[in-house]
């Protein structure tokens, strides 16, 4: 993932039922950029995306307005 960072972070997630990979390029999601690398599904993780799940399907959460890779969340 592009966080506006000199470098792509991987961030591994459990979305793959809701979301093709394909669908997910250059799409703007909210991250949680702050935590320590952690190891899931036997890969490094440097991150978390926001999501909501209700009973029927899963939602990403992503601003409204076009933002720069990296911008804060208030």
């Amino acid at each position: 993932m592009d966080l506006g960072e000199n470098r792509l972070r991987q961030i591994i997630s459990g979305i793959a039922l809701d979301y093709e990979p394909e669908s997910l390029v250059g799409q703007m999601v909210c991250v949680v950029a702050n935590l320590k690398p952690a190891k899931l599904m036997g890969e490094m993780s440097e991150g978390m995306i926001l999501a909501v799940r209700d009973s029927d399907n899963l939602a990403l959460i992503s601003p409204t307005k076009e933002k720069i890779a990296g911008s804060l969340i208030s």
